[in-house]
């Protein structure tokens, strides 16, 4: 073991270089790669750059750097020439004066490219951490491409810095496969999230409530990741496979939220290809049993990623159209940034058993002056996530749950996710595409943040979890479905005569509120990957005289469950916070059911009285108003 050893540390120490001389190899023409993200090889580059002057056309390669990208610099332009793979801040401008190429491609193919010579590789210029005691590196913070790359390269040069972490998992190289070697004690790059504002606080906290107890998620780095991970501390056992993570992941393992037991690939493990972040992040990765990296070909292909159950994939936009369609790389024709792993994940979850596949963005651009929920993508902007493949959409103004919709649904949800100022126009728009009807409304105050506190949960004596919130336009298809599904009796007792049908024009009178004056609240049950609502109950205020007149209708088979006293209950708590004073009702007298529930639910005395086959029902609302 000792010959061993010492074979391989004598041949590192031939191998030592520096930074100059490592890239003096590099010649005109040449194709080169270099390491990504945080693990970018800082002194490499910036001795390729000393090199502008004489070197002639060479091609660099590679994803997202964070370093400064001198080989950029205009004055390089006969020097060098990039093909960005995903475009970043560095290189954005020299993409769009045409003095740097872009490739579109999903980063589970770009070690093909790699591979199969369709992008050959002369020279790959890498970080590693030093080598262990049987002379193997570690790539550290990224695996991602960097590994394809070494295995493809003609001539690596790899910087060893004694920061880099020693990552876990498909994540080595030996000492013999590294042509030169650059010492460094240069600090890693790293990058730090400011901290979220609240458009980003309600995007993650929308985003959240889709995400249960043993999900498995992919999640990148920004306000909005961060903020899904800061609502999601009394969740169990969530478990992480993801091109990539950030510092947010720690504190959630710290707190025992992400184990990773419910697992159903790699139990136990966080799955990534890289990590971006800041030193607390890469000392937790360093040498942890529990983190294991693999390349972007493994974490980032849609049949593995689907094998995870409950798979739920968090990925951003720049702008959704009505139909659905995702752009996410450009903003019109000017190439903002790349496709990366977003289709990647989008399939991988949507394959997944109970997976989510969720696309989030802030509903307006430019300080609030543009909508980012628009008719129709701005001209010459590209379509990543098509419209067959978007699932769910979350903005801070709720979630538009798309799967398996009509244009008519699909537009009616995403114009109630942007802006309220933007709403009206969009609607204007999709009514003269003919996405909906003439006659369609739309409401301004759905999302608002308010509304947040007046919804609740509500356990049946059975067992069955029903989520209760404020009625959306959205649900104009569920209560049609709820409709159909009444009995006759049923229909009778809730509007007093016997009805054969529910059109359009009048079911909007029954989804449009403007949560001040009149209030309805809708009580969901989640029948596998669908919601059904089994009960609605609403109030109108009187403005003249306070008074607030309810109305129930339950589903036939959740009769008698306890949820009418739940909605009750619920209804004259909002209600006195508008400043309700009575409630009323109109009741058939043979509907013993609802007398019974008014005067189980009334706080304080019922005033009855009996006209014509109807009881009027009233009880007054005690204590101060609650603003």
């Amino acid at each position: 073991m000792a010959c061993k050893d010492d074979g391989w540390r004598s041949a590192y120490a031939r191998k030592v270089v520096s930074p100059e001389r490592a890239v003096r190899g590099i010649g005109r023409g040449n194709r080169v790669f270099i390491g990504s993200g945080c693990a970018e090889p800082q002194s490499l580059s910036e001795a390729l750059a000393a090199r502008g002057d004489e070197l002639s056309d060479t091609r660099i390669v590679h994803l997202l750097t964070l370093g400064t990208a001198p080989y950029m610099d205009p004055k390089f332009t006969r020097g060098f020439r990039h093909n960005a793979f995903f475009i970043g801040a560095n290189v954005r401008e020299a993409v769009a004066e045409g003095r740097a190429d872009f490739t579109p491609v999903f980063l589970s193919e770009v070690p093909a490219l790699f591979r199969s010579g369709r992008v050959p590789i002369d020279v790959a210029l890498v970080s590693v951490s030093p080598p262990d005691e049987h002379g193997y590196c570690s790539f550290g913070v990224s695996i991602d491409v960097i590994k394809a790359a070494v295995e493809c390269a003609r001539h690596v040069v790899a910087e060893v810095n004694v920061h880099m972490p020693r990552t876990l998992g498909d994540s080595f190289v030996h000492v013999d496969r590294l042509d030169l070697l650059v010492p460094s004690d240069t600090p890693i790059l790293e990058l730090a999230v400011p901290e979220p504002d609240d458009v980003s606080r309600r995007i993650g906290r929308n985003i959240a409530d889709l995400i249960e107890d043993g999900a498995t998620l992919q999640i990148g780095i920004g306000t909005i990741p961060d903020s899904v991970l800061s609502f999601l501390t009394d969740r169990r056992d969530l478990g992480v496979h993801t091109e990539m993570f950030s510092d947010g992941v720690v504190s959630l393992v710290e707190r025992g939220v992400i184990t990773g037991a419910r697992k159903t690939l790699h139990r136990g493990k966080l799955v990534a290809s890289f990590v971006m972040g800041t030193r607390r992040l890469f000392d937790f990765v360093d040498n942890n049993p529990m983190c294991e990296f693999h390349p972007t070909e493994y974490t980032n292909d849609p049949f593995r990623i689907a094998q995870n159950a409950r798979m739920v994939a968090i990925n951003s936009a720049l702008e959704v159209d009505l139909t659905g369609q995702v752009c996410a790389d450009s903003l019109g024709t000017y190439f903002y940034s790349g496709i990366g792993g977003q289709v990647d994940f989008v399939r991988g979850a949507a394959r997944s058993e109970g997976g989510k596949p969720i696309i989030a963005l802030p509903s307006t651009a430019k300080g609030g002056k543009r909508s980012r929920i628009v008719s129709t993508l701005e001209p010459g902007a590209g379509v990543v996530t098509s419209r067959g493949d978007v699932h769910y959409v979350a903005t801070e103004w709720g979630v538009a749950d798309l799967h398996g919709r009509t244009v008519r649904e699909r537009a009616l949800a995403l114009i109630h996710i942007a802006h309220p100022d933007f709403r009206e126009a969009l609607l204007a728009e999709a009514r003269r595409r003919k996405f909906v009807s003439a006659t369609q409304v739309v409401s301004l105050s759905v999302g608002m943040p308010e509304l947040e506190e007046y919804e609740s949960e509500y356990v049946t004596p059975s067992g069955q979890r029903l989520r209760v919130r404020p009625i959306r336009p959205t649900d104009e298809e569920m209560m049609r479905d709820l409709f159909y599904s009444f009995s006759e009796k049923t229909i009778y007792y809730r509007f007093f005569h016997t009805m054969r049908s529910m059109p359009h024009e009048e079911l909007q009178q029954y989804v449009l509120v403007d949560y001040a004056k009149e209030m309805a609240l809708v009580a969901l049950r989640r029948d596998g990957d669908t919601q059904r609502i089994v009960a609605v109950a609403r109030y109108a205020i009187d403005p003249a005289t306070m008074a607030a007149e309810v109305a129930f209708v339950i589903h036939d088979d959740m009769q008698r469950q306890g949820i009418g006293a739940h909605v009750f209950s619920e209804l004259v708590r909002i209600g006195r916070r508008h400043g309700a004073r009575t409630f009323e009702a109109r009741v058939l007298a043979d509907n013993a059911g609802m007398i019974r529930l008014f005067h189980k639910c009334a706080q304080g005395p019922v005033q009855s009285s009996l006209e014509a086959g109807e009881y009027h029902l009233r009880f007054t609302v005690t204590g101060q108003r609650q603003l």
